[in-house]
């Protein structure tokens, strides 16, 4: 990555170094490889670290339906109710995606059906997805 008039320091005053660590984490979230990306956040990272879409990992692992990197994140203080830029929480991302385990996941953590806009419970009702709808009334559970 090259800086102002095509040198080779800091983009807007971060880091290049620091700006590939962040693309490696997202990635690690978004391909669900739970345990490197559970060391980089015992390293360091911030469990909240957010992308220019205000996208979480939490969101990415949850949108990819990677149980196991959702549980790592949990497990390591990510807030569960934290919206994108587009006001998605990770809780309406596993409704999509249709993963009952990571809704059970965010359920059990305390994650609200009714955060964000569209919450996870305008997502169940918009794509008619009555199992998704059950589990965030309790049922299935």
């Amino acid at each position: 990555m090259t800086g102002p008039a095509g040198g080779t320091g800091p983009v807007g005053g971060i880091d290049p170094e620091v700006i590939e660590l962040a693309h490696r984490v997202f990635d690690l979230a978004r391909d669900g490889r739970a345990e490197e990306l559970a060391a980089y956040v015992d390293a360091g990272v911030p469990a909240n670290l957010t992308n220019d879409k205000g996208d979480t990992l939490l969101v990415l692992a949850a949108y990819h339906a990677h149980a196991d990197a959702v549980a790592a994140l949990l497990a390591r203080g990510a807030d569960h109710g934290r919206a994108n830029d587009r006001g998605q929480t990770a809780l309406a991302a596993a409704v999509f995606r249709q993963s009952a385990e990571i809704v059970r996941l965010l359920l059990d953590a305390g994650a609200d059906p009714d955060a964000g806009g569209p919450s996870a419970r305008d997502t169940a009702t918009f794509f008619v997805l009555p199992e998704m709808a059950a589990l965030l009334d309790g049922g299935g559970r």
